[in-house]
């Protein structure tokens, strides 16, 4: 009977760190969307106040356009820099 004990202690202690872990990676990707979503309101902001009245009868395209190249190279450089620290453990 002590071993049937000791051996659901352990798979109790398993899975309360697996769920640990897996709660934290929720946690970590919801924040990690709310701020992508944030970032994507400030930017958008910006575009339509300082590049939208710049360019006239296309800015709406133009203003796209301008929008997706800041998203990417942010997505780009923050992919770059975390996958750099990420290596340097």
């Amino acid at each position: 009977m002590a071993k049937i004990h000791k051996k659901i202690k352990k798979h109790a202690t398993g899975f309360r760190k697996e769920l640990t872990e897996q709660l934290l990676k929720l946690a970590t990707s919801g924040l990690g969307l709310v701020a992508a979503l944030a970032w994507n309101e400030l930017i958008k902001e910006l575009v339509n106040n300082f590049i939208k009245p710049f360019t006239g009868k296309f800015s709406g395209l133009i203003s796209l356009f301008i929008y997706a190249v800041i998203v990417t190279i942010l997505a780009v450089t923050v992919t770059y820099n975390l996958t750099k620290l990420i290596k340097k453990k």
